[in-house]
């Protein structure tokens, strides 16, 4: 009988790198803080995490019939974020105690996530040995 991961796994496998990229984006904001003219950054969580879900083709084309068709995880679309505190005069539109509160939560929800993946994991290991 063989296994499948997607069904295993379900929704958290795409949740950890849809966790990641918004990690990125909110680390680039804050290293941006002092840059005049920047506008901060951020996505939609469950826009991205149904993105990342669906099949998205990312439209190459095979020259052989042995080679494997190409996909790609689509791990949502990045939008500028809404100014959360009055213009300092530069443009600059980041919120670095917003960013930073953006940042733990969402790393302690990767982490999370990771926890769950593990004991999925987990689980499936002492099914595999008959456990």
């Amino acid at each position: 009988m063989a296994i499948s991961f997607d069904k295993a796994l379900g929704v958290h496998q795409h949740t950890v790198g849809v966790r990641e990229r918004n990690a990125e984006v909110i680390s680039s904001n804050i290293a941006q803080s002092n840059t005049p003219g920047y506008k901060a950054k951020g996505m939609n969580f469950n826009k991205a995490l149904q993105a990342a879900t669906s099949e998205a083709s990312i439209g190459l084309n095979r020259t052989d019939g042995r080679h494997i068709p190409a996909s790609s995880r689509v791990t949502g679309e990045v939008q500028y974020r809404l100014p959360t505190q009055p213009d300092t005069g530069d443009g600059n539109t980041v919120d670095v105690d917003l960013e930073r509160n953006l940042f733990m939560q969402n790393q302690i929800r990767h982490q999370a996530s990771i926890d769950f993946l593990g004991s999925k994991f987990k689980n499936l290991t002492k099914a595999i040995k008959g456990e």
